[in-house]
């Protein structure tokens, strides 16, 4: 054996899996073993891997290693997701710093452009995949644009709108002015910051705002039906200042007794709570603000300015005007585009949407019933706080790349004609031929929402679906479980009447040793791929679930995975001492015969080693399963028996290798690589990773 081990011939290892078909569930199904299956979250297609990707390997790939070597049919499935705004975003920001822009270009152009932009980074993305070791079928690899996904997603579209349960309305929506889209409830990030709050006179009584320049856009003031103060002003008129146009003051529980003056001005195309207050009332709604947030529909002066911008000019008319009474600072919470962290402009639009509350009734009996369980009490408790709070999804995006929504507008009776992907011949209502498809793309997570049913009903492998469906476990970070996790669970029930996966578990963010959060601004990012060419694969993998539990964040270091490195080269060099003095057969003959004490005591502590470290991967205690074999090769068998069976090499030898070898067992989930390299050179014929679990 070399004195040291060399993490750089890693790649060599992986192919011998690969071409050995180890990473195929190909097990018979005997009794005890049931069927494992994780659907791997789907990577974004258009950036390389980051700390939190190798974050996720390291911890599926471990149990999908366990499983496999218990013997149960084990499937782990990779894909590639699309990712909608979030790869148009990137692709954009490159056209950006060329000096172009997404305008520039056709629909069908900028398209083309994004697809070969995202295959050549999904090449580098599974090359990356396989640099960290993920033991997943890649015969079975799955995209979210494949025809055959796609196909699905259409199928589920056309079946929520045959149910009712799809519709096209002018609701008010989330809308970024500088994504060009709308988002959905769950894509908008609140975030407290400090504004100026403006006492208004509207004449007969004062309102409070923050957004003075949507003025022109009220509709009317409402009071709070319990707020005494305003009993007799109910059924009287407001007056906006600088246009004096005439408003009802009318009364509404939705109105927030505490905030301001107590009295609202209702401004349906332009807050949220505004639009349900005018929606009650049957109000006409008015609307100031342009997708690309300007002004618009306002005294001719403001018109085109941004929103912002505008705020400046009114207060400065209100001022001359005396119309403003008082100005105090206030802290509130405001939405803020989950893509580039700038103010959401609520805006009325017409877009699709999908009536979520019966689709969150069932997923919530789900979680309920127990028919999936979350491993972490508290990801149950905010998937079930998402679940009863959750709007209408607004499910069209005003972007290019995606799943283009398959409706199709009829040019003389102006009905929808909603089909799984083709486009009609002709509309069914009035014949007429001319038929115009909506130019909007589909939510992206709509289309992952429906991810493991897809996946396996579309697998190359017949009885995929009916073998592996529902999954075991749906492993993935606490970030998107409001995204994706509790949209898997409605869809999942919708289609196919069954939960998508029996077991969540949620892992945490990667931090930095500081405990601050990882980000390019903050100049903390550790790259995954770097550290592998540094210290190895499996120094990086220990490193992502050493010291906390899979649900926590974790902070990591350059000096954790060196230590981790270390680490793998001690199991190195005790394996070189043990293989030494190997004595092949001989060995088998006589390795159960030792009546030594200290050959009893390792062999003893190796037997609850065993059960601990099973007993830990069961519950998904990956760091405590980590912390416990590294504690029995390097102390116990290295640091204790060892160095006392020095003096008795020959007799030992057995029990040496019977440790060894159990060792490399227990550790190959953890570190595939070196554990797989020294099992080799032990003279083992049958690979590592195919192997059997030890045995207590």
């Amino acid at each position: 054996m070399d004195t040291r081990y060399d993490h750089t011939k890693e790649s060599e290892i992986y192919d011998l899996w690969e071409k050995s078909g180890a990473f195929s569930p190909n097990q018979p199904l005997t009794i005890g073993h049931q069927p494992f299956c994780m659907i791997m979250p789907p990577p974004n297609a258009s950036d390389p891997l980051h700390i939190g990707h190798a974050r996720f390997v390291a911890i599926e790939d471990n149990l999908i290693r366990y499983h496999r070597m218990k013997g149960d049919p084990t499937l782990w499935l990779p894909g590639a997701d699309h990712a909608g705004i979030e790869t148009q975003y990137v692709f954009e920001k490159r056209l950006k710093a060329e000096g172009k822009s997404r305008f520039d270009y056709s629909r069908d152009t900028l398209y083309q452009m994004i697809w070969d932009y995202v295959q050549k980074n999904k090449i580098n993305m599974e090359s990356q995949l396989k640099t960290l070791g993920a033991s997943c079928d890649w015969s079975r690899f799955k995209f979210t644009l494949d025809p055959e996904i796609v196909k699905i997603v259409y199928q589920t579209f056309k079946k929520l709108y045959d149910d009712g349960l799809v519709y096209r309305g002018e609701r008010i929506v989330n809308y970024c002015p500088r994504c060009g889209t709308a988002y959905s409830q769950l894509e908008v990030d609140y975030v407290e910051r400090d504004d100026d709050l403006y006492y208004l006179d509207y004449g007969t009584v004062t309102i409070a705002t923050t957004r003075p320049e949507t003025i022109f856009a009220d509709v009317a003031v409402a009071v709070n039906p319990k707020d005494k103060r305003y009993l007799g002003l109910i059924g009287k008129t407001a007056h906006i200042p600088l246009i004096n146009r005439e408003v009802p003051v009318i009364e509404d529980n939705l109105v927030d007794i505490n905030f301001g003056t107590g009295a609202l001005k209702v401004t349906p195309a332009h807050d949220q709570t505004d639009f349900e207050i005018g929606q009650a009332h049957k109000l006409p709604i008015i609307s100031v603000v342009d997708e690309k947030g300007r002004m618009t529909g306002t005294p001719e002066k403001y018109i085109g300015m941004k929103a912002e911008l505008a705020r400046v000019g009114v207060v400065k008319d209100l001022e001359a005007a005396d119309k403003i009474k008082k100005t105090e600072k206030i802290q509130h919470t405001v939405g803020t585009c989950y893509r580039d962290h700038g103010l959401i402009e609520p805006l009325v639009s017409k877009q699709w949407f999908i009536k979520v509350e019966p689709l969150a009734k069932k997923a919530l009996a789900g979680i309920r019933n127990k028919e999936v369980k979350f491993t972490t009490k508290k990801y149950e408790k905010i998937a079930l706080h998402w679940l009863k709070n959750l709007r209408d999804w607004n499910i069209s995006r005003q972007i290019v790349w995606g799943i283009r929504i398959p409706a199709w507008r009829c040019d003389h009776c102006l009905d929808w004609i909603i089909t799984e992907g083709t486009k009609p011949k002709e509309c069914p209502k009035c014949g007429e031929k001319t038929l115009t498809q909506d130019a909007d793309t589909l939510d992206t997570w709509f289309s992952s929402g429906q991810w493991p049913f897809a996946t396996l009903k579309t697998s190359p492998f017949a009885g995929d679906f009916e073998s592996f469906y529902p999954t075991t476990v749906m492993e993935t970070a606490y970030d998107i479980l409001p995204f994706w996790v509790i949209r898997m669970i409605m869809m999942g029930l919708y289609v196919t009447n069954k939960v998508p996966f029996e077991k969540v578990l949620i892992h945490g963010l990667v931090r930095d040793k500081e405990g601050q959060k990882i980000s390019k601004s903050k100049g903390n990012v550790i790259d995954p791929i770097e550290m592998t060419k540094k210290y190895g694969s499996d120094a990086l993998r220990v490193s992502l679930v050493w010291g906390a539990l899979v649900e926590n964040d974790i902070c990591l270091s350059e000096d954790n995975v060196r230590g981790q490195r270390n680490f793998a080269n001690k199991v190195w060099n005790i394996a070189r001492f043990v293989l030494a003095n190997k004595q092949g057969e001989r060995v088998k003959e006589r390795e159960s015969k030792s009546k030594n004490e200290d050959d009893k005591w390792i062999l003893g502590e190796l037997k609850k080693t065993i059960k601990l470290i099973t007993h830990a991967l069961d519950k998904y205690r990956l760091n405590e399963a980590a912390e416990e074999i590294y504690n029995f090769i390097w102390h116990k068998f290295a640091d204790i028996y060892i160095e006392k069976v020095k003096d008795r090499r020959e007799e030992a030898q057995p029990t040496l290798e019977k440790i060894l070898g159990n060792s490399l067992k227990l550790l190959h989930p953890f570190m595939p690589f070196v554990t797989e390299k020294i099992w080799s050179l032990m003279g083992n014929k049958k690979l590592l990773i195919s192997s059997s679990w030890p045995k207590a």
